[in-house]
C-alpha cells in the first residue's frame, strides 16, 4: 500500500523500533547483588498472571507449592503432587519469555537423595519450561542442590519456615531465634551456596539473621519475612493483590484491595443482569 503526502507536508519519521527485551538469567541476579540493587520476585501461577508480570519487568517468577493453598484449596503445601506443580509451571513459563521461572519441586519429590530430585528437576525443566527449580532446606539437601547443579540445573535454595516441613516444625513459626538456630542457618546457606545455588529464600527469619546471612554469601538472598536487608523480596501474588481472606503472615503488604474490588464488580453485574440492564443494546448483535 503506497502512502501519499500532501504538497509541503512534511513526512513523520518511521517509528524507532523497541528493540526486544535480553531474558533475565541467573548471572544478572548476582550482578545486581554486587551492585547493591535490589530485585523482586512474585508468585505466578497461571498463564496471564505471568504473562502480566513479566510485561511489568519482574525478573523471576516463582511457580510456588503455595498454590496448594491459594489455588487448590490444601490446608498446607504437603499434598502438591509433581503433576500439579508441573501443568501450573507450564503456563507460567508460556507467559513470561523474558523472566526466569523457578519451579518449586514439591514433598516428597527431592528428599529420598540426588537421584529422585535430578529426576524430579529434569521432568521441570523439560516438560514444564521452567528455567530453575527450587527445593528445602539444608543438610542433605546441600548434596542434593550440588548434585543437580552439576547436572546443568539452576537451583534455588530455601532456609528459614520451609513450608513442606510445617508438621515437623508444629506449626507456621519463625526459624533461627536463638543463636544456635541463627549459626545452623548461616551454615546452610554458606554450604548451598558453595554447592552452586544461585540464590536462597529467608523465609520467616528474624531481620538480623537476614541480615548476617546476606552479608556472608555471595549469592543473593531473597526475604519473605526475614527483614529488609536482604537482596530481594518476595511475595504470593494473591497476598501482594489483597485477593487473600483471613489473618495475614506479619510480613505481608497487600498492595491493593483487590477482593473489595472484585466482589463490587460482581455485584454490579448480577445487579445488571437482574434489573434488565445488562445487555444493553451496545452489547447487543
Amino acid at each position: 500500500m503506497s502512502v501519499h503526502v500532501s504538497p509541503g507536508a512534511a513526512a513523520s519519521p518511521p517509528p524507532t523500533p523497541v528493540p526486544p527485551r535480553r531474558p533475565v538469567n541467573i548471572h544478572d541476579l548476582r550482578a545486581a547483588k554486587e551492585r547493591g540493587e535490589k530485585f523482586t520476585m512474585v508468585t505466578a501461577y497461571d498463564y496471564s498472571s505471568a504473562a502480566l508480570l513479566d510485561e511489568l519487568g519482574v525478573p523471576v517468577l516463582l511457580v510456588g507449592d503455595s498454590l496448594g493453598m491459594v489455588v487448590l484449596g490444601y490446608d498446607s503445601t504437603v499434598p502438591v503432587t509433581l503433576d500439579e506443580m508441573l501443568h501450573h509451571t507450564r503456563a507460567v513459563a508460556r507467559g513470561a519469555p523474558n523472566a526466569i521461572v523457578v519451579g518449586d519441586l514439591p514433598f516428597g519429590t527431592y528428599q529420598d537423595g540426588p537421584s529422585q530430585a535430578l529426576a524430579s528437576a529434569t521432568r521441570m525443566l523439560k516438560e514444564a519450561g521452567a528455567n530453575a527449580v527450587k527445593l528445602e532446606g539444608g543438610g542433605p539437601m546441600v548434596e542434593v542442590t550440588a548434585h543437580l547443579v552439576r547436572t546443568g540445573i539452576p537451583v534455588m535454595g530455601h532456609l528459614g519456615l520451609t513450608p513442606q516441613s510445617v508438621n515437623q516444625f508444629g506449626g507456621f513459626k519463625v526459624q533461627g531465634r536463638d543463636d544456635a538456630a541463627a549459626q545452623r542457618l548461616l551454615d546452610d546457606a554458606v554450604d548451598l551456596a558453595e554447592a552452586g545455588a544461585f540464590a536462597i529464600v529467608l523465609e520467616c527469619v528474624p531481620s538480623e539473621v537476614g541480615e548476617r546471612i546476606t552479608a556472608a554469601i555471595d549469592i543473593p538472598t531473597i526475604g519473605i519475612g526475614a527483614g529488609p536487608d536482604t537482596d530481594a523480596q518476595v511475595l504470593v501474588w494473591h497476598d501482594l493483590l489483597g485477593l487473600t481472606s483471613g489473618r495475614l503472615p506479619r510480613f505481608v503488604k497487600p498492595y491493593a484491595d483487590l477482593r473489595a474490588e472484585i466482589g463490587a464488580a460482581i455485584k454490579a453485574f448480577a445487579s445488571e443482569v437482574a434489573d434488565g440492564e445488562y445487555p444493553g443494546p451496545e452489547h447487543t448483535y
